[in-house]
């Protein structure tokens, strides 16, 4: 990479919206195991965001918004890790519609990558839960980190179908934005700075994200005393905001910008 690429300026929108294509060609040609085993990580890499939220907004003085604001960049470490340590993350992978609209890969080749990439994280998101578990993570501060998790939890559970809905719409519309800022960055500070607001704007609304909550859910369905958590009104947000997620990302971002950039074909050789 020469001085220019590396200190230059942002990929232009039309840049990113070709990189990103290309992107989601590689993606969906990637074999099974590289797939999975990058996706478990991911889903270790939102956990781990999940859990440094929880830690730090636990016991928070500071009034509502703010604690929402720190705690919504600690989250940020999820996707951080994701883009900028490579993992493969089934929200941010909603981009692959736009290869897909541009006829580069086959609907059974989105599918493909959707649902390794959603069994993966699933896994890694399982696991972490296990591990905290066994660590006891929600023993510190006298059990107040653990009261804050079953919190989540028992909020989660606790939304209706078209509210989880809803907010998983609003959610991957701002995953996928971070992804495509981070697309537009050189160096990993750009990659960094791309995803902090996006990210934490997310969390600070109120907005629902379906890795995360594979955390949020099983700690609480787990951790929790019979009954804390409503294992229906679990399952109900897990396919809820799965759904949304699938909407926002596809349709809000990788939708609108390939209509605004890649509809008339010309970009789609490169």
């Amino acid at each position: 990479m020469d001085k220019e690429q590396l200190f230059g300026d942002a990929y232009q929108p039309r840049e990113i919206a070709q990189r990103v294509q290309n992107m989601g060609v590689a993606k969906a040609r990637a074999d099974v195991w590289t797939l999975l085993l990058l996706a478990i990580l991911a889903g270790a890499f939102i956990s781990m965001g999940a859990l440094f939220y929880s830690i730090v907004v636990t016991g928070s003085s500071i009034g509502f918004g703010l604690t929402r604001l720190v705690g919504g960049l600690c989250f940020c470490l999820g996707l951080i890790l994701v883009v900028i340590g490579g993992a493969e993350l089934f929200t941010g992978n909603n981009l692959l519609a736009m290869a897909w609209a541009s006829k580069l890969i086959a609907t059974q080749d989105v599918l493909r990558n959707w649902g390794l990439v959603y069994l993966g994280n699933v896994l890694g998101s399982i696991g972490t839960v296990a591990l905290v578990l066994w660590a006891d993570t929600g023993g510190l501060a006298d059990g107040a980190v653990g009261d804050t998790l079953l919190q989540i939890a028992r909020a989660k559970a606790g939304l209706g179908f078209g509210e989880a809905f809803a907010r998983g719409i609003l959610c991957n519309t701002l995953v996928c934005l971070a992804v495509w800022l981070a697309m537009g960055g050189h160096s990993v500070t750009d990659k960094i700075l791309a995803v902090l607001f996006p990210i934490s704007g997310f969390v600070v609304m109120g907005f629902e994200h379906s890795i995360a909550n594979w955390f949020f859910l099983p700690y609480g369905l787990l951790a929790g005393a019979p009954d804390a958590v409503s294992f229906s009104g679990a399952v109900q947000n897990l396919v809820a905001v799965t759904l949304g997620n699938i909407v926002g990302g596809t349709m809000l971002v990788a939708g609108v910008y390939w209509l605004a950039y890649l509809r008339s074909g010309k970009e789609r050789a490169a």
